[in-house]
């Protein structure tokens, strides 16, 4: 008997499960998840009065379910975010892959990895301590736990997605683009936004959406610093977007409200909706960045 063959037969089979069963364990939440909201959903549920009006009311009498306000403000936490994250993410991944030295690109990579070992109820505490009072210094607002402090934590919590992919994705452009670059005179910033950039498009995006969906999914720090008011955050008076203004997002939502409810009520089951929707959005983000490393691979 080949003990030898015996073993790696075994071991093939163990990998091969467990990356199977990743895609069971994301399926079998969508089943729990869809299978505790769908009665409200198909039966109850009015989409109209869900995706267009404000009021979130959903222990009142009569109950109202408008998650407006609630899309709102995860789109303006985003938006914030992003807004901050993307320049300040790319820009470190371009130093650290064209412009640092080996010796401190070792230690910035550690501590910029470090960020992303945080747990989020840390930041939350920085956002809800720290960052209220810059806030309420620099804007002269009352309260300073609103979009713009959770905007400037999740900025923070995304950055070392975008900076770990984006120097990955700038390193796997060949040298030879480098080297024929410098050849013709250009300079080291003219390398990196006329010849890098252009043939890492799809990389740094990939960076850019991945970003996105952590920025989307993320709960407790945006729970403690977005001041979880239901205020919509974008009308149609000047200036359009409000950033301090506080807001609530869908994820803070179900996490302050889930563990109040009785199981099997409307309350209870109109969270797992906001947690359907919430799912297609991240789901549509993170496919959309797969399918662009995908093409990334294949060029």
């Amino acid at each position: 008997m080949n003990w030898r063959r015996i073993g790696e037969s075994a071991m093939e089979s163990l990998i091969r499960l467990c990356g199977v069963s990743a895609v069971l364990f994301v399926f079998g939440i969508l089943i729990f998840v869809f299978r505790e909201g769908q009665d409200f959903m198909f039966n109850r549920l009015d989409f109209g009065e869900f995706f267009t009006q404000i009021a979130w009311r959903p222990t009142a009498e009569p109950p109202t379910y408008g998650a407006l306000a609630l899309i709102s403000g995860t789109v303006g936490v985003t938006l914030v975010a992003m807004a901050l994250a993307i320049p300040f993410g790319l820009g470190t991944a371009v130093f650290l892959s064209e412009f640092c030295s080996w010796r401190w690109k070792e230690a910035l990579k550690i501590t910029i990895e470090l960020l992303a070992a945080i747990p989020s109820v840390v930041w939350g505490f920085i956002g809800i301590t720290l960052m209220n009072e810059l806030v309420i210094y620099i804007t002269h607002v009352p309260v300073g736990v609103n979009v713009l402090n959770a905007g400037i934590i999740l900025a923070l919590m995304s950055v070392p997605i975008i900076v770990s992919i984006g120097e990955d994705a700038l390193k796997a452009v060949p040298d030879g683009y480098r080297e024929a670059a410098e050849a013709l005179g250009a300079t080291r910033w003219e390398v990196v936004y006329k010849v890098l950039f252009p043939a890492a498009k799809n990389g740094l995006l990939a960076a850019v959406l991945l970003g996105v969906g952590r920025a989307v999914g993320e709960t407790m720090a945006v729970l403690m610093a977005t001041g979880h008011s239901i205020r919509l955050i974008f009308d149609g008076q000047a200036p359009f977007f409000h950033p301090l203004y506080p807001g609530r997002t869908l994820t803070a939502t179900i996490a302050a409200e889930l563990g109040e409810t009785s199981k099997g009520s409307d309350h209870y089951q109109v969270l797992f909706v906001i947690g359907l929707l919430l799912f297609v959005i991240t789901f549509v983000i993170n496919f959309s960045a797969d399918l662009i490393v995908r093409g990334i691979r294949k060029e």
